[in-house]
């Protein structure tokens, strides 16, 4: 989409103008890729303190039964993720995903229990898709509400708690996976403990008319300052976090992707729940039999990248290809390129040493352990 006048912008769209922000297309809408400050001192500045990232462009949906139920809502919804929605206490947020009937991944999602109804943020590409994928599924038990009045904005960073602390004193209180509806300075927020950094941070749902008056105010604390998409898709491939239609798609099923940890026993074999959703049979045995491949760490040896779509190989004569990066690039904080992708099981052990094709050159790369970095979540 190389006509801006066809991309949708955020509420902020002036703010990050002003700020001197490159604006490239992302997900249909005109972003920030990058401040004059470059992508690598934002990647590092919200390492050491406080980042704010917008990321308004992501879906903001409201799942309401129509019983008035929250607990119907959240059976409702496990018809279409293999999460443990009916067990999550008000006020908290889970990590999630639809899967298809081939038990591959729809979209990964965050899910919060709002007391009287579910929240539910997508991602910004799958925004249409999931909404229609909600209410064809949904819409004979649950009211499915696409929030178009809000921003969404994420404060990242070790000073991320002391930075939202000059708007709201009650922050400190909150754990990781938390969510209150909080004011600051007298506007009505969504606030909750988490992100996409592996740093301890914030994503904050607020009105859009309020969104640059509340990212001004954030802004002016010393240690905050505005980051782009660049720094954020580097913050995330060192913590090991997947993107959306890089490494998970319709085509990698949730234990290929190394993301059982998100399927609660009470959805697994055995469980009180267990399966009911799509693609149950596949993930389930899964679970009992392993997979032929798995989403891996990689750790190229040098200095050069090995970006996404590059062909991994099992010796340096690339006569055996096994597998492909789905991301890639240089790791400002580990000082050096690191990767993610998908090689046979018998490859996946950390150490293993293998190669990836770049520019007709095979180059060493040894299988590691994710995250790169040790997350700071406060738990």
């Amino acid at each position: 989409m190389a006509d801006t006048a066809e991309l949708q912008v955020t509420p902020l769209h002036s703010l990050h103008v002003s700020l001197g922000a490159r604006m490239v297309p992302f997900a249909g809408y005109d972003m920030p890729v990058q401040y004059p400050a470059g992508v690598m001192k934002e990647h590092l500045h919200t390492r050491t303190s406080a980042g704010l990232f917008d990321v308004s462009h992501m879906g903001q949906v409201i799942v309401k039964a129509k019983s008035g139920k929250v607990e119907d809502a959240a059976l409702a919804l496990e018809k279409l993720v293999p999460v443990d929605i009916l067990g999550l206490k008000e006020g908290r947020q889970r990590y999630g995903f639809f899967t298809d009937e081939n038990g591959g991944i729809l979209d990964d999602l965050m899910i919060t229990n709002r007391g009287d109804h579910l929240f539910v943020v997508v991602n910004a590409a799958c925004k249409d898709a999931d909404l229609a994928h909600m209410k064809a599924h949904l819409s004979d038990s649950c009211d499915v509400t696409l929030l178009e009045d809000r921003a969404l904005i994420a404060l990242q960073g070790p000073r991320a708690e002391a930075v939202l602390a000059e708007l709201w004193a009650g922050v400190s209180g909150m754990k990781f996976m938390d969510v209150r509806e909080v004011p600051l300075h007298d506007v009505p927020c969504i606030v909750s403990r988490s992100g996409y950094s592996g740093e301890d941070g914030f994503e904050i749902s607020v009105p859009s008319d309020k969104a640059e008056f509340i990212a001004k105010a954030l802004l002016e604390h010393p240690d905050c300052e505005a980051i782009g998409l660049g720094a954020r898709d580097s913050l995330r491939l060192e913590a090991g976090l997947c993107l959306y239609g890089n490494d998970i798609d319709t085509t990698t099923s949730p234990i290929e992707a190394s993301l059982e940890w998100a399927i609660q026993k009470a959805r697994r074999t055995g469980g009180d729940r267990e399966g009911g959703f799509p693609g149950a049979e596949r993930i389930l045995g899964e679970f009992a039999e392993g997979t032929a491949r798995r989403r891996v760490g990689l750790k190229p040896e040098g200095k050069a990248p090995v970006r996404g779509h590059a062909k991994l190989f099992a010796d340096a004569e690339g006569s055996k290809e096994i597998g492909e990066v789905t991301s890639g690039g240089f790791g400002p904080t580990v000082e050096g390129p690191v990767a993610m992708g998908y090689v046979p099981k018998e490859f996946a052990t950390p150490g293993t040493a293998i190669f990836a094709e770049v520019r007709g050159k095979y180059l060493p790369v040894a299988v590691a352990a994710l995250p790169f970095i040790t997350p700071t979540y406060k738990r």
